[in-house]
């Protein structure tokens, strides 16, 4: 029986973990990855419009090929690689020797899904070519990834991510952050290739994580009542057993937050 596997995402702050003379140098490393991945983004984007449109332009001779597809594996193809190949070849040669290939390859596969998707309403008219900025997250592919593992002097996950090493801030944690890094420490879940965001000199961690998705059986004869409280914002009770959700200190923060982000819309 195939297993029924679900994903979800996690913003965790990283601290660079590094002296502070060299901090410098990894900021810089970052910055320049996100500058090529924004060039690299456009001009992909460009090509599959480009590439996509190329069958329209009828003021062509009839001996230009047009078919998308590689000349080797079809007579009409107009490329001398595959489809995904041609963006990513040019992006390659493009930024070689100044951001890793990994990172373009996992680009170019982002791209070429998103584009996809979105072609028919290009080819209609319906929808312009997206543009992207030069706050561009990061892709962090797996294989950019390397030894992680939970430091007991810090209390901080860490790892390498591009030969960066870098250390988890969860702060006072009231999420499942904890819980979800140690069992991927433990290899009960899976990571997946995540983005890394830089934000007001910050460093966000979009981390992917795959597992598989619990099947619970429900019992129409079990009830659960559930009520607001004044200590605890949800307070579920089954037959006998009271189980407390939360806390004061943990709604006053969310509902604090609510109302920041509230009072940016009103202010924008």
């Amino acid at each position: 029986m195939e297993r029924s596997m679900m994903t979800l995402t996690r913003k965790i702050q990283l601290l660079i973990d590094v002296t502070s003379d060299q901090k410098n140098e990894m900021w810089e490393k970052l910055y320049r990855y996100q500058n090529r991945c924004f060039r690299a983004a456009n001009l992909i984007v460009s090509h599959l419009y480009v590439q996509e449109m190329i069958k329209d332009f009828f003021y062509f001779t009839e001996e230009i090929q047009y078919k998308l597809a590689d000349e080797k594996k079809d007579q009409m193809g107009m490329f001398n690689r595959s489809k995904t190949g041609t963006t990513a070849r040019m992006v390659y040669d493009r930024f070689k020797g100044e951001i890793p290939t990994d990172i373009l390859g996992s680009l170019n596969n982002t791209i070429q899904s998103t584009f996809s998707k979105n072609k028919a309403d290009y080819w209609q008219g319906t929808k312009s070519l997206r543009n992207y900025k030069r706050d561009i997250p990061i892709p962090l592919p797996v294989k950019c990834i390397s030894k992680m593992r939970y430091d007991e002097e810090t209390k901080a996950f860490c790892f390498n991510m591009f030969a960066i090493p870098v250390k988890t801030y969860l702060g006072k944690d009231y999420t499942d952050k904890r819980v979800i890094m140690e069992r991927l420490l433990k290899e009960d879940i899976k990571l997946c290739n995540s983005q890394i965001q830089l934000k007001d000199r910050k460093i966000f961690w979009l981390a992917v994580f795959e597992f598989e998705k619990e099947e619970h059986i429900l019992k129409p004869e079990i009830i659960a009542e559930a009520s607001l409280s004044l200590e605890h914002p949800i307070v579920v009770k089954v037959n006998n057993v009271r189980i407390n959700i939360g806390s004061k200190e943990e709604f006053y923060i969310v509902d604090w937050q609510f109302r920041q982000v509230k009072k940016g819309f009103k202010t924008a």
